[in-house]
């Protein structure tokens, strides 16, 4: 029913929902990754579980019950798991019972963990298990991606550990294919798992872009034949930092029925850590962002062949005492959500059973602590707030948030549903002012002041030859004076409301006062304010985090 000039449509639903509703088969369109069935846009918004270790056992069971995790994860906003695992895991040790692979490895401690949270899973053989944390993700409405991770289990990764280049030590290709096959082929019907990815970070000496495009290819051919409703995420060289050998189209991989998408890897790291630290960081920032759209981004922006990109490895300490981490996130979030990519973020482990011989060792890039009850960072979901939202809706239409609808559904499995939704806002393209070190967005208040606030209820902009106006307003943002409040002012004719994109990291925004002084707008406090812009420019090392702001352009 449309109701007032179409602004409202209200949907009534009536479910009659079974006791497990997973996800449909995902299928692709142009650069986005979709319900293969509405066609409606599905954002894929993961943590990386890990399960590719020595005891071929996802981690953590030794610490929560497995349905309290799962319902841990769901809880954080995440509507994915990137559930990593070994190729000699289904090729090798399928029979191995995971009471059995704990104890041949000294965890004992570990094992009787298992025994107090999760008993029934103890003596399932280690495939069985992985498929028992398969099915509880499911039941839950999380959808699962199977990364093949290594061969060889063990901790990932180095450039001479024998698993990471084709005919390496551990990396025969024919057992690998062999290994994709039985697990595409064990998960055909199991509707949430929507993906598998091939190889995780491809690397070493030998690496040729021919032999790449000559595996992967058989690989995702595999893949598809065992699975047609598998997506097939394919990974690029040099520990998946670049896929820029793409723009030749002679390397890429050949696959029917809208399948294909690629995936890309980014860290502090990526780059030489020192670098966030010791240069000036809008430098940094807008070289690693050239960096990534060069190595990769180009593929959802090309003029044609626009494929779907997966971020599917980055991530940051969660405790907050790495700087150069702390520097990274939020150019990174800036431009993920700009761009509206679909990422998986290492990682949402809170510790390992063992690691690189570490027992009981934290994972401190984990969102959950070591008791995988709660966040590492209290504020982890506000920061995470916008980056885990659709802003970007391939319909001009009804938009479901897949997980939320789902999530909901298999929560609330007889009740009725009315869903109302407000379809004015969808009607065309604006933008939402985001602050990345605060995960806030920008609200424009009653008294004409601009706060930052929660991303669900942001307020809407235009921003059009200078002037960022308040959509559905006569009024645009005015700057002041240094250390003023920004405001929302009816003279959008004046010097002071022509704003600018500034700086190499294109997260400042700035406009001169009264006296042609250039400032910029600062997120320091809870309302923005327009203050002395910190380094624009030149070697200056002053941190200009509190005032990088980001344009985000949205039709959702």
């Amino acid at each position: 029913m449309v109701l007032q000039n179409g602004s409202y449509i209200f949907l009534l639903i009536l479910l009659l929902v079974p006791t497990s509703l997973h996800s449909l088969p995902l299928s692709t369109m142009s650069r986005w990754i979709v319900d293969a069935r509405s066609t409606h846009r599905v954002k894929l918004r993961c943590g990386n579980w890990a399960g590719h270790m020595e005891p071929m056992v996802p981690e953590g069971l030794d610490r929560q019950p497995l349905r309290n995790i799962v319902a841990t994860l769901a809880s954080l906003g995440f509507n994915c798991v990137r559930l990593t695992w070994a190729i000699h895991m289904h090729t090798r040790s399928s029979q191995v019972k995971v009471a059995q692979s704990l104890e041949s490895l000294g965890l004992t401690a570990a094992r009787d963990g298992i025994r107090r949270y999760n008993p029934n899973l103890l003596d399932l053989t280690v495939v069985d298990a992985q498929a028992a944390v398969v099915d509880a993700l499911g039941q839950n409405g999380i959808m699962v991606i199977l990364d093949n991770h290594v061969s060889k289990p063990q901790w990932c990764c180095s450039g001479n550990d024998g698993n990471g280049w084709f005919g390496d030590r551990y990396f025969d290709p024919d057992e690998w294919l062999r290994g994709l096959n039985l697990v595409a082929t064990r998960y055909k019907g199991k509707s949430q798992v929507v993906g598998m990815s091939l190889r995780n970070e491809l690397r070493g000496q030998h690496q040729d872009e021919q032999v790449w495009h000559r595996y992967m290819q058989a690989g995702a051919t595999t893949v598809h034949n065992a699975n047609p409703d598998l997506l097939v995420i394919v990974s690029g060289l040099n520990y998946d930092s670049n896929l820029g050998f793409l723009r030749n189209p002679n390397l890429r991989i050949n696959l029917p029925a809208n399948k294909l998408v690629y995936e890309v890897h980014r860290y502090a790291f990526s780059i030489a850590s020192q670098n966030w630290l010791n240069k000036p960081l809008n430098q940094v920032c807008g070289n690693f962002i050239k960096w990534f759209e060069d190595a990769a981004g180009f593929l959802i922006n090309s003029p044609r062949d626009k494929v779907p990109l997966l971020v599917s490895e980055f991530g940051v300490d969660q405790r907050g005492t790495n700087e150069a981490d702390n520097r990274f996130l939020p150019c990174f979030l800036a431009h993920l959500t700009g761009a509206d990519l679909d990422w998986a973020l290492w990682a949402f482990q809170g510790s390992y059973y063992v690691r690189s011989g570490s027992v009981g060792m934290e994972e401190m890039y984990g969102v959950l602590d070591g008791s995988w009850a709660k966040p590492r960072n209290p504020a982890f979901k506000g920061l995470f707030q916008l980056p885990q939202s659709i802003t970007q809706s391939n319909h001009r239409s009804l938009l479901f948030d897949h997980h939320s609808t789902i999530l909901s559904w298999a929560k609330n499995q007889t009740n009725l549903f009315l869903i109302c939704a407000d379809f004015h806002s969808k009607a065309g393209w604006h933008y939402i002012l985001y602050h990345p070190l605060s995960g806030d967005c920008a609200h424009a208040s009653r008294n004409n002041v601009v706060r930052r606030g929660d991303c669900q209820s942001r307020s809407r902009w235009s921003y059009d030859k200078g002037r960022i106006r308040l959509v559905g307003a006569s009024s645009c943002l005015k700057v002041a004076g240094d250390g003023q409040l920004v405001v929302l002012s009816n003279d959008c004719s004046s010097p002071q409301s022509y704003w600018s994109i500034l700086s190499d990291s294109k997260l400042h925004i700035g406009a001169k006062d009264g006296r042609g002084t250039q400032l910029c707008m600062d997120g320091k406090g809870s309302t923005v304010r327009s203050s002395r812009c910190i380094c624009l420019g030149g070697d200056c090392h002053e941190d200009p985090r509190s005032q990088w702001f980001k344009l985000v352009p949205t039709n959702v």
